[in-house]
């Protein structure tokens, strides 16, 4: 949530809905009253004994082959968001079982992709037989007494069951192993209820360093503990209904193959995720559930932000209700004895990272039936500093006279909220809709960029960020929570909350679509605004030039160092930069939805859209959209001792000194990468005999008439002019190499390339000299042409959140 993506993750596993928070308190009660006898005593789902003379557990096991649920997760996190080890982390939730062999106990995990939905026992015992099972690990049985088993449970309860070490190596922080002189059971935690059995152990994991990352969290980087989580918990009853997915439906979805199933019809079946929700009066069109669906406030979360949080994820309940159900979404304050990972509570935990990075949310699923049993999110506790900083760079002296506006506050509190929202939605089973922002802003669960304002020639942020349940949300909970009306059939119910969102002009396309810089979607992008890409961006750079104009050193408060401002600026700057990515997708762009047979078909975005985006992406290379105030370069002095740059700074290539030339050239390299990617230059010059499309040739002229035409006024603008020239054509050089460009694209490429080389033949700017020789360089040794190095953008996303 770090997703890549992509994406909201889905974890397989379950409980009883009896599971869930009632009696909490008194069961809690009941699990530590039995910690007080020696040795201590646990009885619930699973009994078992903890001897603290050998440190040990000792686990009774009399179900053999009967199904069940093991669960593991971090406690305990190492704060570093480029490991991603976090606390409150969940691993993976799979069904297990007992298996009796000799003289051990096998914890077998079956494998539930490959089934056989049938009574015919040879016909599944055939699919059981055709694939591997897994089996998690073996344990010695120390005495039997009734059909009852006792092993050794601590040995299994020391593994690194959540694969910390792995996670480790693959971040290039060095090769570690358990350490078990150091390791061992922790009792804290380790409880025992009706449906299920939590345990807990510390992990210390030892080894050389090698990455800066573990360095800079850990107190000692070559020994590093962490607190492991264990879940033993009762399957389901059988009285959960499966709703089957479909791909407008918005919802995540568990997956497997039926090889009972009928010849004619699809092998694989898609089920949504979901928690179990009934009405307790099924003939009212609104009526209060069996049982609410209840989500806990991590009680370590601060105000304001506790009150925003509650607020912002309880906007749910507004969808739930147009689902027909009254109460059934509610946000409370985690019980003081209650822990995070307690499988019977749905949590919303405030994580601290030593970097600011992702929010996620979680979920444990029945893998049998897509039921979902704990939601889990995971919030970045810096996401609201990064908010309060975009609000600081945007208004006009936000600190003059000593004051702080509160307005600054007030911005970042509102992207709590629908973050809040946003990573709840996807513990109750729903996808990203990254195409909301273009039917007015209809989700929380796009990426929302800031909606900046300009009133009176001055930035308003009272609109940054909407408010309340969005109108897909409400259509995405009928579908997954809402139940058919009296003589509707649950297939037809269905299909009418789909053709709801048709009616309503509500598109869903989700991360696989929007993610990719190279995406052919024209309408699915991530932080963007507005309902056409085109117009936000000729807006948003509006709003850009006045924050430039105005920012000064009341942008900081007072006994701060001058270094700040620098910091603060950045997202200033680069405020365009994910609108320029969502209209360069209309380059070669496609209108489409999730399509099945008897949809509308898809569209190519049409040529007049083609080239107002051209000419506003055109516009960000603009030496005056390019170029920073030289009345704020005197405000940008070397960084103060203590105050050095970061990932999130600007980059310099002259040394201490701010360098607004290379800031340039990165904004310049956001545009020029995106027109440029080899996958759109394919898809254009291919959608140019589908019809009147944009034409490849024309787009590349005009990109070079631009650039090289820019009108400059002072040595600055000259300079900044020069290197984005050098630029672009190391990027055409570089493209005529490329093997993922077709020979067609890069015949286009060659032949503006002579052009170019015609256009520097005739100036007498000795940097066109040196890159007309670049050119004749290139084409007598192609091999030798290497990419010209640009300084790397700040951090930017995730500027509010991710479902990850």
């Amino acid at each position: 949530m770090r997703i890549l993506v992509i994406i909201a993750i889905i974890l397989a596993g379950s409980t009883l809905t009896s599971c869930k928070a009632r009696k909490n308190v008194d069961d809690l009660a009941f699990a530590k009253a039995q910690s007080t006898k020696t040795p201590q005593q646990f009885k619930g789902f699973f009994n078992f004994n903890y001897d603290v003379n050998k440190g040990a557990i000792s686990l009774e096991v009399k179900d053999l082959d009967s199904e069940f649920l093991y669960v593991h997760a971090l406690a305990t996190g190492l704060g570093s968001n480029d490991i991603g080890l976090d606390r409150g982390q969940l691993g993976g939730g799979v069904v297990v079982k007992w298996i009796k062999a000799g003289n051990k106990l096998l914890l077998v995990q079956p494998n539930l992709s490959y089934r056989a939905i049938t009574e015919n026992n040879e016909e599944q015992a055939s699919v059981e037989e055709a694939f591997a099972r897994s089996v998690l690990y073996g344990f010695e049985i120390k005495k039997t007494v009734d059909d009852v088993h006792t092993i050794d449970l601590t040995p299994f309860l020391l593994e690194d069951a959540h694969g910390v070490a792995q996670r480790l190596k693959s971040r290039n922080q060095g090769i570690y192993k358990i350490d078990k002189s150091r390791s061992a059971l922790w009792m804290e935690n380790t409880m025992a209820f009706p449906d299920n059995v939590e345990f807990q152990a510390m992990l210390t994991f030892t080894g050389e360093p090698k990455g800066s990352d573990l360095r800079s969290v850990a107190p000692d980087a070559s020994s590093v503990s962490v607190i492991q989580h264990h879940s033993f918990v009762r399957l389901p009853d059988d009285q959960y209904e499966p709703r089957e997915f479909h791909p407008r439906s918005g919802s995540f979805y568990t997956s497997y193959l039926d090889y009972s199933t009928p010849i004619s019809q699809p092998i694989r079946k898609r089920l949504i995720t979901r928690h179990r929700l009934a009405k307790k009066n099924p003939e009212l069109a609104m009526s209060e559930p069996v049982e609410p669906i209840i989500y806990y406030l991590d009680p370590g979360t601060p105000q304001p932000v506790r009150d925003a949080l509650i607020d912002g994820a309880s906007w749910w309940n507004e969808a739930f209700e147009a689902a027909g159900y009254k109460n059934a979404f509610q946000v409370k304050m985690l019980p003081a004895d209650a822990h995070p990972l307690d499988v019977r509570y749905n949590v919303i935990q405030w994580v601290h990272r030593s970097t600011r990075g992702w929010s996620y949310g979680g979920s444990i699923t029945d893998p049998r039936t897509g039921e979902i049993i704990k939601g889990h999110v995971s919030l970045g506790s810096l996401r609201i500093r990064q908010d309060y900083m975009l609000a600081q760079g945007m208004l006009d002296k936000p600190f003059a006279n000593g004051q702080e506006s509160p307005e600054m506050l007030e911005m970042a509190l509102a992207r709590i909220r629908q973050l809040g929202a946003h990573e709840v939605g996807h513990t109750l089973g729903f996808a990203h809709n990254f195409a909301a922002s273009m039917s007015d802003r209809a989700s929380v669960m796009d990426y929302p960029h800031p909606k900046y304002d300009l009133k009176n020639g001055k930035i308003d942020l009272s609109d940054a960020y909407d408010t309340g349940i969005g109108e897909w949300d409400k259509l995405t909970v009928q579908y997954s929570y809402g139940d058919p009306a009296a003589g509707q059939s649950q297939e037809e119910y269905l299909q009418s909350i789909l053709q709801k969102a048709i009616d309503q002009d509500l598109l869903f396309i989700t991360d696989s679509d929007a993610r990719a810089s190279s995406g052919a979607s024209a309408d699915a992008h991530l932080w963007d605004s507005g309902e056409s890409a085109v117009d936000e961006l000729e807006r948003i750079l509006k709003v850009r030039q006045v924050a430039m104009k105005q920012f000064g050193l009341d942008n900081i408060p007072n006994g701060q160092p001058i270094s700040v401002l620098e910091d603060v600026f950045v997202p200033v700057y680069f405020s365009h930069r994910y609108q320029v990515e969502a209209a360069s997708k209309l380059l070669g762009g496609m209108r489409y939805s999730y399509a099945i047979k008897g949809d509308p078909k898809f569209t190519y975005v049409q040529k007049a859209e083609h080239e107002k985006a051209l000419k506003v992406l055109l516009n960000t290379l603009d030496v005056n959209q390019l170029t920073i105030p030289e009345d704020l370069l005197t405000l940008f002095a070397p960084r103060s001792y203590g105050y050095n740059r970061d990932r999130e700074s600007f980059k310099s290539q002259t040394g201490v000194a701010f360098d607004p030339v290379a800031a340039a050239v990165t904004s310049a390299d956001i545009t020029l990468d995106l027109m440029l990617n080899a996958t759109r230059l394919n898809r254009i010059a291919q959608q140019e005999i589908y019809g009147d499309n944009l034409e490849l040739s024309e787009m590349i002229e005009e990109l070079t008439d631009k650039i090289f035409s820019n009108d400059t006024n002072t040595a600055y603008e000259q300079l900044i002019t020069d290197r984005i020239k050098e630029q672009y054509v190391n990027k055409l050089l570089m493209a005529t190499n490329s093997s993922s460009i077709n020979a067609v694209v890069k015949g286009q490429i060659l032949a503006q390339i002579s052009r170019i080389e015609s256009l520097l033949s005739k100036s007498s700017n000795p940097t066109d000299k040196v890159l007309l020789q670049s050119i004749e360089q290139a084409r007598q040794h192609p091999e030798m042409i290497k990419e010209l190095p640009v300084a790397k953008i700040p951090d930017g996303s995730p500027i509010g959140s991710c479902g990850m």
